[in-house]
């Protein structure tokens, strides 16, 4: 990444997504298009407001959500002090922005492709749905804890084909890694599986792509602090067990290639 990457836009909204424990826990951040001649699904960028002082020193990653010539729109979870600061910016704030950032997701026009989200981890398909050929190939399995409204999950689903279940309850969980297990399976044979969000999600989902011969890529979502490999923040083991940094080896990865 050049240091024409890295600038500051202007906040154009911050729109609350869906009632939760309070009004605001989903958001969607919404911000100057910064000029880019391009991003792919499954990249990511760095955030930091102008405003911010000292007390925030690092900026925050958030994986792309979907872009035009206009906008570019993140979709945020209000769980710390960084997102809770950024639910609260206004119209008309800077922020400075590095992206975009790492590799993006596989895409195969004519192959069955299963989406594999949980939680937040919805946030990179939107775009992925909206940029798709043939959306008529996609499927997304979305696995939840908050409400679904919430989550974009009806706005991606008008045409690639969707089902959601709610994790309200700890026995629900048997029900939602079966399922899993079952649309993996189902896909191995000349389909593409991908996966987004919590680890231990993901940990399932490669244990199945492993079981059954699926080709699964996972986009890891650790903690960093610079999102170009300066930091040493996100590092993960491969197959042979080298540390590879996530921000610039990533954050997208084979699952057969990659240790959870």
């Amino acid at each position: 990444m050049s240091l024409r990457d890295c600038r500051n836009v202007k906040v154009l909204d911050v729109v609350p997504v869906g009632q939760s424990k309070r009004p605001g826990d989903f958001f969607e951040l919404v911000l100057e298009y910064p000029g880019w001649k391009d991003w792919k699904p499954g990249q990511f960028v760095m955030v930091r407001p102008v405003s911010w002082g000292p007390e925030l020193i690092w900026g925050r990653p958030f994986s792309i959500c979907r872009g035009d010539e206009k906008s570019l729109t993140l979709f945020v979870q209000r769980v710390g002090r960084g997102t809770e600061r950024l639910s609260q910016v206004k119209p008309g704030e800077m922020v400075t922005l590095w992206g975009p950032l790492g590799n993006s997701f596989a895409v195969e026009p004519e192959a069955p492709t299963l989406m594999l989200a949980g939680g937040i981890g919805i946030a990179p398909f939107r775009g992925y749905i909206e940029r798709h050929s043939n959306p008529e190939n996609l499927k997304l399995f979305f696995a939840h804890r908050m409400p679904l409204e919430c989550y974009p999950f009806e706005l991606m689903t008008t045409e690639a084909q969707g089902q959601s279940m709610l994790e309200a309850q700890p026995e629900d969980l048997a029900g939602i890694i079966e399922e899993m297990g079952k649309l993996i399976k189902e896909h191995a044979a000349n389909g593409l599986v991908l996966c987004c969000g919590p680890t231990p999600f993901m940990k399932t989902a490669q244990r199945f792509a492993l079981e059954h011969g699926a080709r699964l890529q996972v986009s890891l979502e650790n903690r960093m602090a610079c999102g170009v490999g300066a930091c040493l923040g996100c590092v993960c083991k491969n197959e042979e067990s080298h540390h590879v940094q996530v921000c610039t080896q990533g954050p997208i990865f084979w699952a057969d290639k990659v240790e959870l």
